[in-house]
């Protein structure tokens, strides 16, 4: 008797008290179909089938059966065919169903099909088990043409009444495309389960109907009948992405009346529904309550905190995830990294990417296209690059974001000639790649190459221009001083433009000091966006460098009576894993004192230098001396100063800032990154600096 053999009758001497030893059961198929049970997913079906066969039971229906499913079980389809074949049983139909059972739980669909079509020609007729399997077997090929002789089938065997059969019509007909055939059978069901409810609403799910589905959904509860966890999990999903919070809250607080809270699956659909909406109060309220927490709802709130812009709320449920001893999996990482960009944390970025092995990031797009993003948005394009040219598997998505963050970050020809090696490839470009391209030209002002590649989007690629193609040709002219090409190219889009063609219109007015068009260009913004603060203050500041404080102090009045705020400044630094946050003026800082000894050190050693501050950017009519002290203590300033009394000198200075860094910061890090010697990186919301010996790498085109 060999090994397995011998666990296995031990096994079955526990399990069956009753029996004094295999010797006993040895002529008994009950004894192995127990065996079988108990075995069933140990990947043993062999030794029993061995057994069976030295026996002389392997002809035993209920036993080829169990064998049979086993076989399946363990995935050895193969060796579950050979036995259906050897066993001379055409006319049992019970084999029949196991086989084709087996078949479509290992995704055979195709062998199913042709077992099936054996089985009407070999075999006994198909019944109200056989049906519904290999409609599923159709649907999953959109075999339309058999399915409705099945369904012929059907009506000549009299199985139209059966629940469980005319269920499986309804997602066979919806799969295929034809709904009105699954629309028409549902209405006409006599008697439906919730099995039959949830077909029909996946059914609207997947054409994209979602108020329909989640019309159906209400009429299921209407009919008295409970959902089950699936269904549920489904309607939550079509309110995430209608953006239909309403519903959504109102199933929330029917899943909470109901006690399915508790199922983890429903659960995680509603932290994933509300960070869809942006109500992340909301879905930490949910995830708290939740009394089992798998890796997938761990991952849906720390990529919900990073899309909607809490990087360090995310951050830190990362690391509570992993004192909970949580591996992260694919969609953890994506989100981890995307807030890293976000705070440009470098170097918690490489610990994070460390760990999952190389490979995974290697081969997996979506892992590598994180990565990749994450490195060029914290200023490290030489790793980005790395990652991207050793990646195994490069789907367009990996290659826009390699095109975007060498745009992005100052190296706009290495851009193009990345995108010359995706024509080259064979690959088609999609409108994300000439959003990265049209950006790097904006950043460098060509407009030449601007023109041509904006051109090519329809004339050579077939594509149609989106209102973001527009907006960074409105941004290219505007950089280039071309104000009237750009208000000329807004009136003739085909579409209204937005908010963001508007804004980059603006802030070329700002640019190049022409505030009677920007009056005119912040009414249209006023009205696209009353309540974003960014307009009036971009206005102001217009109003100030022009010495129109009277217009400057009735735009701030306007904006205080409607209660509008300025987006307060604020910079990031990460030192040893830790995130440091500083606003303007800040004195919250446990180095505050250091920091500010620091940087009226740097403004000594700047005015030798013959520097003077640029003080039109402050909205404010003071004094001189004032507006000094108000642009010398900016957010980025004061993280830079923190940075050089807190890093070794070759250590390059990474910041990241909320908004546009202003004229002022601006020359001055250029002045520091000379007099320091230290190479400082600064994201903006707008574009990467990189400044070094007393330049920067945008040229002074921002």
């Amino acid at each position: 008797m060999t090994l397995k053999s011998s666990i296995l009758w031990r096994e079955m001497a526990v399990a069956v008290p009753a029996v004094s030893g295999p010797e006993s059961f040895a002529s008994s198929a009950s004894y192995l179909e127990r065996l079988l049970l108990l075995t069933r997913r140990r990947k043993l079906p062999k030794p029993i089938h061995a057994h069976a066969f030295r026996l002389g039971l392997a002809h035993n229906s209920h036993l080829l059966c169990l064998l049979l499913a086993s076989y399946f079980d363990v995935g050895q389809s193969s060796h579950a065919l050979l036995l259906f074949r050897a066993a001379h049983q055409s006319d049992n139909i019970f084999l029949w169903n196991t086989v084709i059972r087996g078949l479509v739980s290992v995704q055979q669909m195709e062998d199913a099909v042709r077992s099936f079509t054996l089985m009407r020609l070999e075999g006994p007729s198909p019944d109200n088990f056989t049906v519904p399997l290999v409609l599923k077997a159709c649907a999953r090929l959109l075999h339309a043409g058999l399915g409705m002789q099945i369904h012929a089938h059907i009506l000549k065997a009299a199985l139209e009444e059966d629940v469980f059969v005319k269920t499986s019509l309804i997602s066979f007909y919806g799969r295929c495309g034809f709904l009105d055939y699954a629309e028409r059978l549902f209405e006409e069901m006599p008697v439906r389960n919730v099995v039959s409810w949830t077909s029909i609403i996946s059914v609207y799910l997947t054409d994209g109907r979602l108020e329909e589905a989640i019309n159906m959904f209400r009429r299921l509860l209407s009919a008295g009948l409970a959902p089950d966890s699936f269904t549920l999990v489904r309607i939550v999903t079509a309110c995430s992405q209608l953006g239909d919070s309403k519903t959504g809250e109102w199933i929330h607080r029917f899943v909470e009346d109901h006690g399915l809270n508790r199922n983890l699956f429903v659960a995680t659909s509603l932290v994933n529904m509300y960070a869809k909406f942006g109500s992340m109060n909301k879905a930490q309220v949910v995830f708290d309550e939740m009394v089992e927490k798998d890796v997938v709802c761990w991952s849906a709130m720390i990529c919900g905190y990073s899309s909607n812009g809490l990087p360090r709320e995310a951050l830190d449920l990362f690391l509570k995830m992993q004192t909970a001893n949580l591996v992260p999996d694919c969609y953890t990482m994506v989100g981890v990294l995307s807030a890293c960009a976000r705070l440009g944390a470098l170097e918690l970025g490489r610990q994070v990417s460390q760990l999952m092995d190389a490979k995974d990031f290697l081969m997996n797009p979506v892992l590598g296209t994180a990565l990749i993003d994450m490195y060029t948005k914290c200023g490290s394009v030489t790793q980005a690059w790395s990652i991207f040219k050793w990646m195994v598997e490069k789907d367009l998505i990996v290659w826009n974001a390699m095109i975007s963050g060498l745009a992005m970050t100052g190296y706009g020809k290495l851009s193009f000639g990345l995108f010359t090696q995706l024509e080259k490839m064979g690959i088609q470009p999609d409108e994300n790649t000439f959003i990265g391209l049209l950006c790097s030209c904006s950043h460098t002002g060509l407009v030449d190459d601007g023109k041509r590649f904006f051109n090519s989007i329809s004339s050579i690629y077939s594509l149609k221009p989106r209102v973001e193609h527009y907006g960074c040709m409105v941004d290219l002219f505007c950089r280039a001083g071309l104000l009237e090409a750009a208000y000329q190219l807004i009136n003739e889009m085909p579409m209204e433009a937005n908010a963001v063609v508007w804004g980059a219109m603006l802030g070329g007015c700002k640019l190049h000091r022409d505030t009677k068009m920007a009056e005119h260009v912040l009414k249209k913004l006023i009205y696209l966006e009353p309540e974003n603060s960014g307009n009036y203050v971009l206005l102001s500041n217009i109003y100030s460098a022009n010495g129109r404080w009277d217009n400057s102090a009735k735009l701030r009045l306007l904006m205080k009576e409607k209660g509008i705020q300025k987006t307060p400044g604020c910079s990031w630094v990460e030192l040893k894993g830790i995130i440091h946050e500083f606003h303007v003026g800040d004195t919250s800082h446990p180095l505050a004192k250091e920091i500010y000894f620091k940087l009226d050190e740097l403004d000594k050693k700047l005015k030798e230098k013959g520097f003077m501050p640029t003080t039109e950017v402050v909205l404010f009519d003071i004094e001189e001396e004032e507006k000094e002290l108000s642009v010398g203590h900016h957010s980025e300033k004061l993280a830079i100063a923190f940075c050089l009394i807190s890093t070794e000198t070759e250590d390059t200075i990474r910041v990241v800032k909320n908004l546009r860094i202003c004229n002022d910061c601006h020359a001055a890090i250029k002045l520091i990154s000379d007099v320091t010697k230290r190479e400082i990186v600064i994201r903006d919301n707008n574009r990467f600096h990189c400044f070094k010996d007393g330049f920067c790498s945008c040229n002074d085109y921002w």
